[in-house]
């Protein structure tokens, strides 16, 4: 098969000039989707209890808010184009989305994201700032690749409004199209452009201070100065007990979970993993953690995680964290599956705070890193997003970040050969 031709010349320039046209109004819609997101949210998890009378959601919202996401993801899957985009198990996703797929993917994610099931915002985001990139594209004479370089162009906008700014969700894009070699690069120039430029609307310029935003950084975490033996060491069990803990979450969503829903219709799966997940967020509560760290992605949740004093809180919250990511993953929710991950390789990573008073700042970088590299296979990405989880009170802790990525990855890598050499060697069922 003949290679294609090289992106080049001034066709190429016009892409990259494209992209920096993509770039804002992708971020746009990825701010626009988060704000909705946040904005119901909010409503149905404070305002909403508020107005009941209570001062937290009760058991009965607890329990019924995600069913009823639920029945709005199935709405979307089921009357919408695209199936609400693709399954988490199948990672962040990523190419050319075809624009008619677009109103699904949002209703799908907002049901997921906002009414409590436990997964996080980046596969949605990416697709939906691909469809930007496409409907540029079809304003066009493009041909395939040069549609799949601006429908990427897209995703690089929208994911740097979540991840704060273009270099982790950049490097993202580096991590999972590695295996193009030489020929990546031209394909990411105008991706990263088209992430710079939209980046614009958030830092701002001129007199214009830009759009609000919250941080990535996690607050009041105190700073971290210099780097202890020990610790680097706290970084490397982090970081395999990490893909063990990741491991054993997507095996048990494919094995146990997936076999009890695989008999089940699509609205059915969609309804009995709601209430699963809202009455492991009612039994953790019961037992003395709190329901809304069980539920959503846990982004939000990194700072209780990490104050946390008790040991049996922390292990509640992993254990019924966990079990809600893996009917999440499976059910039949729209979303992503890194920030869970990230939160359960920070929940491992404040147990040596809890036992061995290791600094909550160098728990938070190097069980983030240890989360992104576990699920996403993702090490360069998950030592530049741990270093802006920690900011700047935490510069000193990136060289364990980046050991507790590297063990992470060597585990879950040497697990995944493992289980292919097992699945090589075992005789061929029956016909």
């Amino acid at each position: 098969m003949s290679q294609p031709e090289p992106l080049s010349g001034s066709a190429y320039l016009r892409l990259v000039a494209l992209g920096a046209v993509i770039g804002i109004p992708a971020a746009f819609l990825a701010a626009l989707f988060l704000a909705v997101v946040h904005d119901l949210e909010h409503w149905l998890w404070d305002s909403l209890p508020s107005a009941l009378g209570h001062s937290a959601p009760p058991w009965y919202l607890v329990l019924l808010l995600p069913p009823a996401g639920a029945c709005v993801v199935l709405l979307a899957r089921r009357l919408l184009p695209g199936d609400g985009g693709h399954p988490p198990l199948e990672g962040i996703g990523g190419g050319a989305t075809p624009v008619s797929h677009a109103p699904g993917i949002a209703l799908a994610a907002i049901g997921t994201l906002s009414f409590g099931a436990v997964l996080g915002p980046e596969a949605p985001l990416i697709a939906l700032g691909s469809v930007v990139g496409m409907v540029v594209a079809l304003s066009g004479a493009f041909g395939q690749r040069e549609r799949t370089v601006l429908a990427t162009a897209g995703s690089f906008s929208a994911i740097s409004a979540l991840f704060g700014g273009p270099i982790v969700g950049g490097m993202m894009m580096v991590e999972s199209g590695v295996a193009m070699g030489s020929a990546l690069l031209p394909v990411l120039i105008p991706g990263f452009v088209a992430a710079a430029i939209g980046y614009v609307i958030f830092v701002g310029f001129g007199n214009w201070g830009g759009l609000e935003t919250a941080g990535l950084a996690v607050p009041n975490l105190p700073l971290y100065d210099g780097t202890r033996v020990v610790d680097l060491f706290f970084a490397v069990v982090v970081g395999v007990a990490t893909a063990i803990a990741i491991a054993a979450v997507t095996r048990f969503a494919i094995g146990e979970v997936a076999s009890r829903l695989k008999s089940r219709t699509m609205a059915a799966s969609l309804l009995a993993g709601g209430l699963a997940v809202g009455l492991i967020a009612i039994l953790a509560d019961a037992l003395g953690a709190n329901s809304q760290d069980v539920l959503f992605s846990g982004q939000h949740s990194i700072s209780p995680l990490v104050a946390e004093t008790s040991t049996g809180v922390v292990v509640l919250l992993l254990v019924a964290k966990a079990v809600a990511y893996a009917v999440s993953l499976v059910a039949g929710f729209r979303g992503g599956p890194i920030f869970p991950a990230v939160f359960l390789g920070i929940g491992i990573a404040t147990l040596p705070v809890v036992w061995f008073d290791v600094s909550p700042t160098f728990a938070v970088s190097v069980g983030a890193a240890a989360g992104m590299a576990a699920y996403g296979r993702f090490v360069l990405t998950a030592m530049l997003f741990a270093a802006l989880l920690v900011g700047s009170q935490g510069f000193d802790t990136i060289p364990g970040a980046v050991l507790a990525a590297a063990a992470a990855w060597l585990t879950v890598t040497a697990m995944d050969q493992r289980l292919e050499e097992r699945s090589a060697s075992s005789p061929p069922l029956p016909s």
